[in-house]
């Protein structure tokens, strides 16, 4: 499996991102200003490509299928390609707050901690559906870890789409998100102009 090793901050910097959009509390003390540097409307296309897949964890060949999948669905490409990621197991543990960043959402999943409908998934690019319950494994509940993360991510918003039981580690998919739910600092306009070119 392939793996982005680039340093986070960094990353961050290079795409003008805020850590916190991926759950890290860091910030980086460099300026990005370089001088007499412009970016072309391929730059800025690219851009908002990178920061998606950054932002969400997903790599080129996955992020171009999700890409097919929002063009065969109903209304515009650009929301339908959000809405999929966001729906995502991994995003979605994450938006519950039963882990502090995307990275760690996903470890939890690929370990077997997580429970959908009662059923064991382990496959962080799983899609949620409206009224699926996702919980951690009762095993894995009284692991002082999730104490930890609960303590840490108790501030943040949890968003109207997902009904979320921090006590007993478990939430539910009250409907769709809509693309005004979702606060991702992403032009999904530009990554549609670029894959329609």
């Amino acid at each position: 499996m392939a793996i982005n090793r680039v340093p986070v901050l960094k990353r961050c910097r290079s795409l003008g991102l805020e850590p916190g959009f991926l759950g890290i509390d860091k910030k980086s003390n460099r300026d990005t200003k370089r001088a007499n540097r412009k970016l072309s409307e391929y730059g800025m296309q690219l851009r908002e490509k990178q920061k998606a897949k950054f932002i969400y964890g997903v790599l080129e060949k996955p992020f171009r299928n999700y890409y097919a999948k929002a063009e065969r669905m109903k209304g515009q490409v650009g929301e339908n390609l959000m809405i999929l990621l966001e729906r995502r197991l991994d995003n979605v543990v994450f938006r519950m707050g039963l882990g502090r960043t995307r990275k760690e959402t996903r470890q939890i999943v690929d370990h077997k901690h997580v429970l959908v409908n009662g059923k064991c998934v382990n496959i962080p690019s799983y899609l949620v559906k409206p009224g699926d319950v996702i919980e951690i494994k009762e095993k894995a509940k009284s692991s002082a870890r999730y104490k930890e993360v609960v303590e840490s991510t108790a501030g943040r918003i949890v968003p109207a789409w997902i009904d979320a039981d921090l006590e007993n580690l478990k939430g539910t998919v009250k409907s769709l998100p809509t693309r005004e739910e979702i606060d991702v600092p992403v032009d999904e306009l530009l990554i549609v102009e670029l894959y329609s070119k």
